[in-house]
Parts: structure tokens; C-alpha cells; sequence
């Protein structure tokens, strides 16, 4: 028995298939989930989610939002997603660079929100390309 796992982004569809089992970050905690798991709505959390396909595992970098689980159908909605093997590790280590300075430069509230929120981003893409499968 398996799972159908689609993710959505605001601007395309990052994953549309069958799997064994997915690991999945959320707001309070990770939770695993397999088929016939009970129907659930949870918040998403920008962390790492791992989904097992057969034998292999496929790392994805979500950046928070929705996850519906229900008939072994799960919907993540997200801000957005990149699977591990797309990212690019010079890129997101400028762009990480790039957050850490912006965080030392802060004024105000806003800014300070918007800077922990990009370098939580690129900290998550980087650990992506640093998983190692298994």
C-alpha cells in the first residue's frame, strides 16, 4: 500500500507521486506518516521533510504552510519546496551568506523578522544538499 504525495507552490507543482512514507516537519514537532494514517490538517514548518520511495529516500526542503492527510492522499500547500537534488550549494551559500549579513545590519522589528526568516530558509536548503541518503 502506498501514499499519494503531491506539493504545491504558489508557482508549480514540486512533487506528484506514489510513496511508502513520508516524514514530515511541522509546527510542534516531526511526525511520520503511513498509509492509512488517521485524516489530519497541520502546519507546516520550514524544515526538512523526507520521503521514502521504495527503497530510497528523497529529501525536501519546505519553507512552511499546509499539509492535509486524508484516504492516503496528503497535500502539502507551501510558501515554497525545493528537492534536495535541485538546489544548487554555491547559490544557496551565497544566499546564505547574504542573510547572515543582512541579520547583523538590522533596524527595527520588521527587518529583524524578515532576516531570521531568510536565514532559516537558506539554513534549511543548505541542509538538504548536506543529507545524506540512505
Amino acid at each position: 500500500m502506498t501514499l499519494n504525495i503531491c506539493v504545491l507552490t504558489p508557482n508549480r507543482m514540486i512533487w506528484d507521486s506514489d510513496v511508502k512514507e513520508i516524514i514530515l516537519s511541522t509546527n510542534s514537532r516531526q511526525i511520520g506518516v503511513l498509509p492509512n494514517h488517521a485524516p489530519i490538517s497541520t502546519a507546516v514548518d520550514i524544515g526538512l521533510s523526507r520521503i521514502r520511495r521504495n527503497d530510497q529516500w528523497l529529501t525536501v526542503a519546505l519553507m512552511g504552510d499546509l499539509a492535509r492527510i486524508s484516504n492516503n492522499e496528503i497535500t502539502i500547500s507551501g510558501n515554497d519546496a525545493e528537492i534536495s537534488t535541485e538546489i544548487d550549494p554555491q547559490e544557496v551559500k551565497q544566499t546564505l551568506e547574504i542573510a547572515e549579513a543582512n541579520l547583523s545590519r538590522v533596524e527595527g522589528n520588521r527587518q529583524a523578522i524578515e532576516s531570521n526568516l531568510a536565514l532559516r530558509r537558506a539554513s534549511t536548503q543548505i541542509e538538504a544538499v548536506n543529507v545524506i541518503s540512505y
